[in-house]
């Protein structure tokens, strides 16, 4: 369970709310919080005030996979394959070790034919599979994905439902604008008014609510 208490963040402001584990669609108007509230639960971002655990444990004390809206920010290299190799490398992993994360990782995510790739020649879809894979290589506990559906087709998003939900992290936090992303998420987080404007079938009314209204 990924528990807030009492937390400030930001414009954000969350009394008590408790992730289950799974895939969990994070919805809101645009400025509600979405991003901050993915930054606090990967300790990317300190709250001002209050607690945020993941399993019991401080989120920077948890392994934790990000991928944004934009996939250039989650790219660091000019290869596909060092792309996918550098969370190993990184943590000091053996070559074959490394290489069986790359390899599975890239299985999972669809992008095993870019391992030869250079990253430049990727289109923008494609660079958001290999940002998934990168960040599925690195084993997470908690995955965060931060509207990072904005740039895929319909087929590669539908291919990508599925692919983070087994990716092996415990959460996955996605931020979305989809519906059918919303529909096929284990759980759902609406945002709004500086909080949490409802969870579960709550926050599904009011995602289709603004949608309604858009």
């Amino acid at each position: 369970m990924i528990a807030l208490s009492g937390v400030r963040a930001r414009t954000l402001s969350i009394d008590s709310l408790a992730i289950p584990p799974g895939l969990t669609a994070v919805v809101g108007l645009n400025g509600t919080g979405k991003t901050t509230l993915l930054e606090a639960c990967t300790g990317l971002l300190l709250p001002d005030e209050g607690t945020i655990l993941v399993d019991g444990l401080p989120p920077r004390e948890v392994d934790a996979g990000w991928v944004s809206a934009s996939p250039d920010r989650s790219l660091l290299f000019s290869r596909v394959d060092d792309e996918l190799a550098s969370p190993g490398r990184f943590a000091g992993l053996s070559p074959i070790e490394t290489a069986a994360r790359a390899t599975g990782a890239a299985e999972r995510a669809g992008a095993v034919r870019h391992l030869s790739r250079s990253v430049r020649t990727l289109s923008g879809g494609e660079r958001g599979v290999v940002a998934l894979a990168a960040a599925l290589a690195s084993q997470p506990t908690v995955l965060a994905l931060d509207e990072f559906d904005g740039f895929l087709d319909r087929e590669t998003l539908d291919d990508l439902i599925p692919a983070a939900r087994d990716s092996g992290a415990r959460f996955v936090l996605w931020s979305t604008h989809d519906r059918e992303l919303t529909r096929a998420a284990d759980h759902a987080i609406a945002l709004g008014g500086g909080g949490v404007a409802g969870t579960g079938a709550a926050a599904l009314a009011l995602f289709d609510a603004w949608e309604r209204a858009a």
